[in-house]
């Protein structure tokens, strides 16, 4: 008869695994390991170089850290540029900025629109996909089923997938770009059916309809959104687009690229990296932050309160117990994130004159007090700033979309970015990723089984 762990066995077994596995803290000092690839003063440790995005936010001079008004460049355009102009035009800019990212420079009219055709052509998911992928098995969560639906993508064509030839790649990287949207969609419906026990929308393809509306308009029942809308959704794409090659995400895409692997890959460990709350999942946090602060504060305009809470919040007497204010603070931007900057501007702008802009203010008094009473608390002389995520679970809300897709969003639009990574480090790379780790063990003398 075979025997199989217990609950007590395995308990037991991870015990051991954690004793044998415990490191001395002090020994990164001691060996001057860059933990997580980071230097003691929170700056990264160089691993590559780019053309693609410089995510900048402080100076070092005369060897200390400097705070600055933070900076997106995305191809040497300013992420403030590329939105204003958007703005001022009165059209959509992510199509415009996902063409930059690829092909390194701004389309002209003609190239634009025939970029938009083209993606509009690819939107369309294979035949049986979506049956087979996503409703014979469902999931509850959708980051999962992207990652694992681009890895699907792999056997649906005819076309060699491992061909790493700059124009095959370029094709694999613009459908994804186009079918995100569609999977991301297609995806939470399967899940709303099958776990949620609500109704499925499955509505055709518009071909007239840019990336945001596209999304909008197969998300909602009855396909209505205003322009209003879908250029706020727009702009969050934008702003989603890229952030660098040093970001948790881009990274994981250029370490699968350097070893050889096909783009379907590539781009679904990529996914899986987001999904973490570490990085991609940290909007949700924010989210369940502010319905913590609106249900113990009971005056959400008396600054004393919120501070009280605040303050409890970095105590780990309040909140998830982690101590954390999230939405504050960024490995990169110290005085300010441009992308929050122009957020919480289009934030403000829809949210004014309504319910949900009591939240807002909320949010904006978190904002204002957390770096005050963080230096009361702890004692710290770090310089930080309230990141992206702080006001866009704000946002998608009031976009009406759901929690489910937060962080599939950014997914949707991060993949102009990844590809553009991939592409650089397969053209310029040229060895494979690979860091090191400092070994600490002894040597053991080997026990005969009998004899343990």
């Amino acid at each position: 008869m075979s025997k199989m762990f217990s609950n007590a066995d395995m308990q037991n077994l991870c015990k051991d695994l954690e004793k044998h596995s415990r490191i001395d803290q002090q020994l990164y000092q001691k060996f001057h390991i860059n933990r997580g690839l980071r230097k003691s003063d929170g700056t990264g440790v160089l691993a590559g170089i780019t053309n693609i995005c410089n995510v900048h936010g402080y100076v070092v001079n005369e060897g200390e850290v400097e705070a600055i008004p933070g900076e997106l460049i995305y191809r040497g355009y300013d992420i403030y540029d590329l939105v204003h102009n958007a703005e001022k035009e009165n059209r959509y800019g992510y199509e415009e900025t996902a063409y930059l990212l690829l092909f390194g420079k701004l389309p002209t009219n003609d190239q634009l629109e025939a970029f938009q055709q083209h993606l509009s052509i690819q939107r369309a998911l294979p035949s049986g996909f979506v049956v087979d992928m996503m409703m014979k098995a469902p999931s509850k969560n959708i980051m999962n089923k992207l990652a694992r639906s681009i890895l699907s993508l792999y056997s649906y064509y005819d076309a060699d997938c491992e061909s790493t030839s700059l124009e095959d790649e370029m094709r694999t990287a613009v459908s994804l770009i186009a079918k995100m949207p569609i999977m991301m969609v297609n995806a939470y419906q399967v899940k709303r059916r099958h776990f949620d026990n609500q109704t499925l929308y499955m509505h055709p393809l518009r071909p007239e309809e840019k990336t945001a509306e596209t999304i909008l308009s197969m998300l909602r029942p009855d396909r209505q959104y205003t322009r209003e809308e879908a250029q706020l959704l727009d702009c969050l794409l934008m702003l989603h687009a890229e952030h660098g090659g040093g970001n948790n995400s881009t990274f994981t895409c250029r370490v699968l690229t350097s070893s050889g692997t096909d783009a379907y890959s590539a781009y679904s460990s990529a996914v899986c990296a987001l999904k973490g709350p570490k990085h991609g999942g940290a909007n949700i946090k924010v989210s369940a932050m502010l319905e913590d602060f609106k249900a113990n504060v009971k005056h959400w305009d008396n600054e004393g309160e919120v501070a009280d809470h605040i303050r409890k919040v970095l105590r780990k007497e309040a909140g998830d117990g982690s101590g954390l204010i999230y939405g504050m603070g960024h490995a990169v931007y110290t005085l300010s994130d441009p992308r929050a900057v122009i957020l919480k501007r289009k934030a403000f702008k829809l949210a004014e004159g309504k319910e949900i802009e009591a939240e807002f203010h909320l949010l904006d008094t978190i904002e204002r007090l957390t770096p005050v009473i963080m230096k009361e608390e702890k004692g710290t002389e770090k310089t930080f700033c309230a990141n992206v995520d702080m006001y866009s679970g704000l946002v998608y809300r009031m976009l009406q979309i759901p929690e489910d897709l937060y962080t599939p969003l950014f997914a949707v639009s991060r993949m102009a970015g990844w590809s553009a990574h991939r592409m650089e480090e397969l053209m310029t790379g040229g060895r494979i990723i690979r860091p090191a780790y400092k070994a600490i063990p002894k040597k053991k003398k080997y026990i005969p089984i009998s004899e343990r």
